[in-house]
C-alpha cells in the first residue's frame, strides 16, 4: 500500500468517530441532567487544556515521533470516547472533556507531519509541492466523507433508539470506542518512520523545549510563516459564523427550534460530503493555476458565500450558501497546509503546524464574543455578514512575501 493510501485509510478511521458524536455531543449531558451553563463549563475545560498543551505537544511530536505520538492520542481518544458514554455529573462530563483535550492537542499535526515527511524523504518523488497537494486534498476529502457517514449513522441509529433515549445518545460513544480501537491497531501496523528520533524519556524531555523554542524563532524570523499564521487568526473568527451563527439564524427562520435541530442534522451530513468532493477538485485547479492563486481565490469565494448566507432570506438560500461555505472550506484548507508545510523542514513541522492551530482558536473566541453581541444588538444576518468580510481578509496574507537583502538577487 503506498502511502497516500495509508495516509487516507488512517484519516478515515481518525475522524469516523468525530462523525459519530457531533450529532448528540451536547445532546448526552443536557439528557443526563446537566444545565447548559454546566454543559459550557465542560467544553471550556477542554478549550482550555487544548490551548495549553497545543505547542509543547507539537514540539513533542517533532522530537518523540510522528507514531508514538498518534499512538498515545488513539489510545485517549478511546478514553475520552469511554468517559464520555459513562458520565452522569458535571465533575464526571468535565474530566471527560479534558481527556478530550489531551487527545485533540496531541492530534493535532502528527499524521499530516508524517505524510509529508515521507514525502520529502522520498527521492523518487519529482513534484514534492504537487504530490503533497494531491494528498492534503484527498486527506480532506477523506475527512468530510467519514464526518459525513459518522453523523448519518449516528441520526438512524437515535431515530431507531433500540435501547431508549438516553442510551441511544450514549450508543455512539460506544460505537467511537470500537473505531478507535481499530485506528490505533491500524496506526500500529501502517505507520513506518525511517528518522532516528531521541533516545529514552530523558533525550525526549531534554530536546523538546529546544525544539520549541526553534519553532517560536523560526515564526519571529520568517514574513512568510507570520503571515500564514495570521490566516488562521480571520479564519477562526470567519468560521463562528457559519458554524455558530447559521443554526441560529435557520431557527429564526423556521421560528421552531426543534425543527431546525432536526434539520441541521441531514444539513451537516450534506455539507461535509459536499466539501468532500470540494476539496477532490484541488489537484484540477492546481493544474492551472498557482498555489497562491488558489489560495486567495478560495478565500474571497468562501467569505462571498458566507455574506451570501448572511443576506439571505430564506432557509432554504441559507442551506445553500452553508453548502457553497462548505464546498470551499476543506479544499482551502489544503491548498493552506501545503503553503505551510513548504514554509518548514521536517524538524520543526508539527511544532508550526500547532503554532497555526492555536492561532485559530483566539481567532474563533474572539469571533464568539464579537458576533455574539452584534447578533444581539442589531441581528444574526448582521454578524453572519460580519464574519464573511473578516474572513476575505485573510486573502491578501497570501501574498506577502520576504523581504530581500540589499545584496539578494530577486528571482
Amino acid at each position: 500500500m503506498s502511502i497516500r493510501a495509508r495516509f487516507w485509510v488512517l484519516a478515515a478511521l481518525r475522524w469516523l468517530p468525530v462523525g459519530l458524536i457531533v450529532p448528540v455531543v451536547a445532546l448526552l449531558p443536557l439528557e443526563r441532567g446537566l444545565t447548559i451553563a454546566e454543559l459550557g463549563a465542560a467544553f471550556a475545560v477542554q478549550g482550555i487544556v487544548v490551548l495549553c498543551l497545543e505547542l509543547p505537544t507539537g514540539a513533542l511530536c517533532d522530537v518523540w515521533g510522528r507514531k508514538p505520538v498518534l499512538l498515545a492520542s488513539a489510545a485517549i481518544a478511546i478514553a475520552a470516547h469511554l468517559a464520555f458514554a459513562t458520565a452522569h455529573t458535571p465533575p464526571a462530563f468535565m474530566a471527560a472533556a479534558a481527556l478530550a483535550g489531551i487527545n485533540r492537542a496531541l492530534d493535532s499535526g502528527p499524521l499530516n507531519a508524517w505524510f509529508v515527511d515521507s514525502v520529502h524523504d522520498d527521492p523518487t518523488v519529482a513534484d514534492r509541492i504537487g504530490t503533497v497537494a494531491r494528498g492534503l486534498s484527498g486527506y480532506a476529502a477523506v475527512v468530510g466523507a467519514s464526518i459525513a457517514t459518522g453523523a448519518i449513522t449516528t441520526g438512524a441509529l437515535v431515530a431507531w433508539a433500540p435501547l431508549g433515549r438516553a442510551d441511544s445518545l450514549a450508543a455512539p460513544y460506544l460505537i467511537a470506542v470500537g473505531v478507535g480501537g481499530v485506528y490505533l491497531a491500524a496506526v500500529a501496523i501502517l505507520m513506518h518512520e525511517g528518522r532516528t528520533r531521541a533516545d529514552g524519556l530523558r533525550g525526549i524531555f531534554r530536546r523538546t523545549p529546544g525544539v520549541l523554542s526553534d519553532g517560536v524563532r523560526l515564526l519571529s524570523g520568517s514574513r512568510v510563516l507570520r503571515a500564514l499564521v495570521a490566516v488562521e487568526l480571520f479564519w477562526g473568527f470567519g468560521m463562528i459564523a457559519f458554524e455558530t451563527m447559521m443554526p441560529i439564524r435557520l431557527a429564526e427562520l423556521l421560528a421552531d427550534r426543534d425543527r431546525a435541530a432536526s434539520v441541521m442534522g441531514p444539513v451537516a451530513a450534506a455539507a461535509w460530503a459536499v466539501s468532500a468532493v470540494g476539496s477532490a477538485m484541488v489537484p484540477l485547479l492546481l493544474r492551472r493555476w498557482t498555489l497562491i492563486e488558489v489560495s486567495v481565490a478560495l478565500r474571497l469565494l468562501q467569505g462571498a458565500a458566507v455574506v451570501g448566507m448572511g443576506l439571505a432570506w430564506g432557509p432554504i438560500g441559507l442551506v445553500v450558501g452553508l453548502l457553497a461555505t462548505y464546498a470551499l472550506h476543506s479544499a482551502s484548507g489544503a491548498v493552506y497546509e501545503t503553503l505551510l508545510h513548504e514554509q518548514v523542514g521536517n524538524s520543526h513541522r508539527a511544532t508550526v503546524l500547532s503554532l497555526a492551530s492555536m492561532a485559530m482558536h483566539p481567532g474563533g473566541s474572539i469571533g464568539g464574543v464579537v458576533l455574539g453581541v452584534i447578533a444581539t444588538n442589531a441581528s444574526t444576518r448582521v454578524s453572519i455578514v460580519v464574519g464573511g468580510v473578516v474572513l476575505t481578509l485573510a486573502a491578501p496574507l497570501f501574498l506577502v512575501r520576504e523581504r530581500l537583502g540589499p545584496n539578494a538577487h530577486r528571482t
